[in-house]
């Protein structure tokens, strides 16, 4: 079960955002993602809790941040209900998306999880619904996957596996770079890894 902590910037100046503390673990049903984020000021300022099916869609997914929450699923497309700080009131949303996005780093693994693509192979297009900090609004984007290629780096535990993805952006034409290694990122556009307890998961 990896164990660790992500350290989370903005991607244009470098402005330290916070940190995630993390564990996640593949299990005979899917893969699960629990997390608790901090701010420069504010020690518990979200969290995030993840899991999905064996095929990499989402059965569930709760995020928090400050007091807004959000509650969604893969149920006709991707369904979602977010609350507002008073919780007083909760809207209801759907959207003919894959999956969801945001700016932890268990939504990488998951997009990657739900393409399963293959070295070289032609890119793939993938429509998503982000939820934006810092109060959780949805936003759907179309983004593109290829996966450049696979590489086998020796450690003291063995060989690691590192896929090399390439994601753009197709409203803007961006595009960046995505190190993974089994279920955790190496490196990703405002994500730093910063420690790891144990090695990453291998997915079958």
């Amino acid at each position: 079960m990896p164990r660790g902590r992500y350290s989370l910037h903005d991607v244009h100046d470098h402005t330290p955002l916070g940190e995630e503390h993390f564990h996640c673990a593949p299990g005979p049903s899917g893969w699960r993602y629990v997390a608790q984020r901090t701010t420069p000021t504010n020690p518990r300022a979200g969290s995030v809790d993840l899991a999905l099916d064996d095929r990499g869609r989402p059965i569930r997914l709760e995020l928090h941040a400050g007091d807004w929450q959000v509650r969604a699923a893969a149920l006709n497309g991707v369904t979602w209900v977010r609350t507002d700080p008073t919780q007083a009131h909760a809207t209801e949303d759907n959207a003919p998306a894959h999956a969801f996005t945001g700016t932890s780093p268990a939504f990488l693994i998951a997009t990657a999880r739900l393409l399963r693509l293959a070295p070289a192979s032609p890119a793939t297009r993938v429509r998503l619904v982000a939820f934006t900090d810092p109060v959780l609004a949805p936003r759907t984007l179309d983004q593109s996957w290829a996966l450049l290629k696979r590489e086998a780096h020796p450690t003291d535990n063995g060989p690691l596996t590192v896929d090399e993805y390439q994601v753009t952006a197709l409203d803007t034409g961006e595009q960046h770079a995505v190190h993974i290694a089994g279920d955790v990122v190496l490196a990703a556009p405002g994500i730093e890894l910063e420690h790891l307890e144990t090695p990453p998961s291998a997915f079958d």
